[in-house]
């Protein structure tokens, strides 16, 4: 592989004006099919195989029109002090209001009057209405939206505080400034780390490219695949995440060749080459984690990890072929003034010049570990067990209203109709009762009934409701607690485990759905397979690593280290978010359960950027070892040219995650959490801390392999020794005569 890159990058160097209008070509051309693409419908978001999801199918089949998943708004109100819901002027703000909503909209289905539908709190303070909609919320067009917030507005004017709460105001959360914000501190970074301005543009430049064409293939194809507007936010991210990384390698490989005097397209060709080959194994074990998400069976998240794996597709190719040609046009601007100067004495005063290079902050903190290994292996491992320890607390839940923050109209609406009716108003569950087995299907569905108001935990039920069949029946079951509490999770479970019974005594088979049941659910199925999702994920990228270090410890090692900075990052969250440690700090106004996806969301994402940290790192130790160095010395040579560009990367990385943190959104804010914090473990603890010392500690045991194994696996030389061998017994000139275009031909 090292041998076709290197004639690759060569070819594209010299190449460079046809490489480069190639890719604007095919921008261009995404970019044109994005604009002239009709808009995508909306995910039908929907779980195979859970209960909840079952309940819907059926009552879509039974309730014809019913729409039992479709988006809710709950206008709430609440009479000025001393006055009464059921005072005639302020009922009759609500009659007009009820009237209004039936008309915002043709998306409307039903519009509930409080004072027929008993939405009146005892009190009588508060009131609401709810108004249910024949779509979900994430099928709800804008005006729709626009008309339920006119007629909240409308209502205030009277007198009364008004506020809307529920899944139909739903809306992706903004996130443009916090990525330009990530891209500026991207651009500081690499300009700090390369000196040149030049430099720092290319790796922006190419991953601003390939995230272009990643994005507008998504939106040109939404229709055709089913993709939904959502689908390309984890694409974005990842896509620049990776787009950045890679391209900040292979520049600074290019820089370190051209530094040992090589000439540009030689040196071009070396970098991608060496340096190419470990981003093309980097991109595999990002995609690999990125397309494992299919074990998940969610189809929206399927869809969204096909997307990002084919945006880091397109990341990697960029890396191997546009860079290269970007190098060529660059020049020898990729240095700095300064330093194109000191290179050129350097060079001037000949190859012995190199001794007297002054060791680098890489080179000065490995040799430090490798003088106290232990020590350093120990403080690392206790400092991630100890981030670590609140996770086995960790409780996963979806976020509701409740989690809004305090000054967001949702949130105001979710504590008043919990203060005016109790919290489980909230999130009512929905049970259904399929009575085509049963003999007396009303006799059946009251039993049902009775049976879950005896329930503990349970505030109501409310009587049954029968479809025009009358075989069907649903009934709206009120919790005493807050939607994403565990005891509501229990009192569902409780549900369940009698359904056997009703089943058996009535013929009858109840099944518990609603938003508050799907919520649940999803986090259970999400649960469920977090250990299958882990074991396909790590199990391939173990396999894969194994190729590319021909060793067994080293991908263990890797291996290990990103479950232990996992791990340590979840307990940080849970630290945060369930337990309220410095929630003031980061401006988390409410706490409870994490997000259900969180675990696996940040195995996918985290252990594709860990493994490019792993890859770039101890891939140049691997090739120092096999050109004869000593494990310790290739330990020092690795973090001397690759822990400023590794640190660099793991910057960036935490600063855009990091720049979510200020979200309002709660969610976004707990993901923004996760991933800074687990980057910041995972690159500086264990790539930084524990990696070296561990292969101190084992010393050429590291590069260990079965000779059998040796044999099966594949010799794909990302280190680039056999390169190394071609061009020692290539002659100079040759080398730089070659037609690339008929070496490529050959391979």
């Amino acid at each position: 592989m090292a041998t076709f890159l290197y004639k690759l990058g060569r070819f594209a160097f010299r190449r460079r004006g046809f490489v480069a209008l190639i890719w604007v070509a095919l921008l261009a051309v995404a970019g044109v099919g994005a604009a002239t693409a009709s808009q995508p419908a909306n995910d039908s978001f929907s779980i195979p195989g859970t209960e909840a999801q079952k309940a819907f199918d059926l009552l879509e089949q039974r309730f014809p029109g019913g729409n039992a998943d479709g988006a809710t708004a709950r206008v709430v109100f609440r009479a000025p002090s001393g006055e009464k819901m059921t005072d005639p002027d302020n009922k009759a703000v609500v009659t007009k209001t009820v009237a209004d909503l039936k008309a915002s909209s043709p998306q409307v289905a039903s519009v509930a009057d409080p004072y027929q539908a008993q939405a009146v709190s005892k009190d009588g303070s508060t009131a609401y209405i709810l108004t249910s909609y024949k779509v979900n919320s994430m099928e709800l067009k804008d005006p729709a939206k626009d008309g339920l917030k006119e007629v909240g507005e409308k209502a205030e004017k009277s007198g009364l505080k008004v506020q809307i709460g529920g899944d139909a105001l739903q809306e992706m959360p903004e996130t443009g400034s916090t990525e330009i914000i990530g891209i500026a501190i991207s651009a500081v970074v690499l300009a700090i780390t390369f000196g040149s301005l030049v430099a720092a543009g290319l790796p922006l430049m190419t991953a601003l490219i390939g995230v272009g064409i990643g994005i507008s293939s998504i939106t040109a194809l939404a229709t055709t695949l089913g993709l939904s507007s959502t689908t390309s936010t984890l694409a974005m991210m990842i896509g620049l995440a990776v787009g950045i990384d890679y391209a900040l390698f292979i520049v600074s490989r290019y820089r370190a060749e051209l530094a040992e005097g090589r000439d540009r397209e030689e040196a071009a060709g070396r970098a991608v080459g060496t340096a190419g080959s470990a981003v093309v194994f980097a991109g595999l074990t990002v995609v690999i984690a990125l397309v494992g998400l299919a074990v998940v069976n969610i189809p929206m998240l399927t869809k969204m990890g096909f997307a990002a794996a084919g945006t880091v597709v397109i990341a990697v190719l960029i890396a191997i072929s546009l860079i290269p040609a970007v190098l060529g046009f660059a020049g020898k601007r990729v240095f700095g003034r300064k330093a194109r100067r000191r290179l050129e004495e350097r060079l001037a005063a000949g190859p012995d010049a190199s001794a007297e290079e002054k060791p680098n902050m890489g080179t000065r903190w490995a040799r430090f570990v490798l003088r106290r290994p232990l020590m350093v292996l120990l403080v690392a491992v206790l400092g991630l067990g100890a981030a670590a320890v609140p996770a086995v607390s960790l409780e996963l839940g979806l976020p509701d209203d409740g989690s809004q923050p305090v000054s967001s109209q949702k949130r105001q609406a979710y504590d008043a109709i919990s203060d005016g009716f109790g919290p489980g108003y909230n999130g009512p569950l929905m049970v259904v009762v399929d009575a085509k087995g049963s003999d007396d299907a009303k006799g059946a569905a009251e039993q049902v009934r009775k049976t879950i108001t005896r329930l503990d935990g349970v505030a109501g039920v409310s009587p049954a409701t029968f479809n025009k069949a009358g075989d069907t029946a649903t009934l709206t079951v009120i919790s005493k607690y807050k939607p994403s509490s565990i005891d509501t999770e229990n009192l569902v479970g409780d549900i369940r485990d009698e359904a056997s019974g009703f089943k058996a005594d009535t013929g009858a088979e109840v099944l518990v759905t609603g938003q508050t049941g799907m919520n649940i659910d999803i986090s259970q199925k999400l649960n469920d397979a977090l250990v299958p999702y882990l074991v396909l994920v790590v199990g391939l990228a173990f396999l894969l690593l194994m190729v590319v270090f021909r060793s067994v410890l080293v991908p263990l090692k890797a291996a290990l280290g990103f479950l232990l900075s996992v791990v340590a990052a979840l307990g940080a969250v849970v630290a945060v978010f369930q337990w309220g440690w410095l929630a003031d700090l980061f401006g988390v106004e409410e706490t409870g359960p994490i997000m259900s996806m969180m675990p696996i969301f940040m195995i996918g994402v985290v252990f594709g950027l860990a493994m490019d940290y792993e890859v770039f790192l101890v891939t140049r130790m691997r090739e120092a070892y096999v050109h004869g160095e000593r494990p310790g010395q290739a330990v020092v040579t690795g973090f001397r040219h690759g822990a400023r560009v590794v640190t660099a990367a793991a910057i960036i990385m935490i600063s855009v995650f990091a720049g979510f943190i200020g979200s309002s959104e709660s969610m976004i804010k707990m993901i923004g959490f996760g991933l800074a914090t687990a980057v910041l473990f995972d690159a500086f603890v264990v790539r930084m801390a524990i990696v070296p010392a561990v292969l101190a500690l084992l010393g050429k045991a590291a590069w260990w392999l079965p000779r059998w194994l040796d044999r099966a696996l594949p010799n794909v030389d990302v280190e680039g020794e056999g390169l190394r061998k071609q061009l020692e017994a290539t002659p100079a000139a040759q080398q730089h005569d070659s037609d690339p275009d008929a070496e490529l031909t050959r391979v």
